[in-house]
């Protein structure tokens, strides 16, 4: 069937119509950060809101992927490669949906600060963390556009790093609501938006992984490189998952 150059080109096209989307999933899921961040740091509600309806267009694109990628493999039955490509595109729309929900939960946590304003360098390691997953993120979706897996695996490795930035960051969140009560409530709110930042970090990882099947065919045969957690952000982590 695939012989038929009329095939060939109608299975191209649809090949790049789902890369495109998630391409625009990817650039979605960027922006949603950068709000999302800028949001916590102005304690700007206007802004929060909007990341967290702006969801929803993100969850429209991943159904939208979805429903292609399941009519292209009953239309074209492809093999190998070809399927690679699919089952790929389907991965990385799981993960950047979920990305996108982690930048909504970031706004519904501002939204629930109420206009709060404690010092600004409360913040600071937050910022930082979710400029380091953004730099991640990017070189990741430049990577599944080139299909590059020299970039990707720069990606998979960097994951460490933000493990290692969310320890450092949770203890200082500590030290701040030690040092003044009054800076309790909003440390707490920070640390759930570290932890969500943190698995932003994760996704992109994901990503990363999945590029390694495309371009491989298989799966990475090495063991993720995981930093360091502290005990206490590790029970957060559950409880937030509760």
């Amino acid at each position: 069937m695939m012989n038929d150059p009329h095939t060939a080109k109608a299975f191209d096209n649809d090949l790049q119509d789902l890369a495109r989307m998630v391409a625009e999933m990817g650039g979605l899921a960027e922006k949603q950060i950068n709000e999302a961040v800028s949001a916590l740091a102005r304690r700007d509600a206007t802004l929060a809101q909007r990341v967290t309806t702006g969801d929803a267009a993100i969850d429209a694109l991943q159904r939208e992927i979805e429903e292609r990628a399941v009519l292209t493999i009953a239309r074209r039955q492809p093999m190998a490669v070809d399927l690679r490509e699919i089952v790929g595109a389907l991965r990385l729309a799981n993960d950047l949906e979920r990305i996108g929900d982690l930048a909504k939960n970031i706004g519904k946590r501002v939204l629930a600060l109420n206009g709060e304003f404690p010092p600004p360098k409360l913040i600071r390691g937050v910022e930082h963390m979710a400029d380091l997953v953004l730099g991640q993120l990017k070189t990741v979706l430049d990577s599944y556009a080139q299909r590059d897996l020299s970039k990707a695996m720069v990606v998979w490795r960097g994951d460490e790093e933000i493990d290692a930035m969310t320890t450092s960051v949770f203890r200082e969140l500590l030290t701040y609501m030690m040092e003044d009560p009054r800076n309790i409530t909003f440390c707490i709110h920070l640390l759930f938006c570290a932890k969500n930042i943190e698995r932003m970090g994760d996704h992109a990882t994901n990503i990363a992984e999945t590029i390694h099947y495309i371009v491989e065919g298989k799966p990475m045969a090495d063991k993720r490189p995981k930093g360091d957690d502290t005990t206490a952000f590790a029970a957060l982590r559950a409880a937030g998952d509760r």
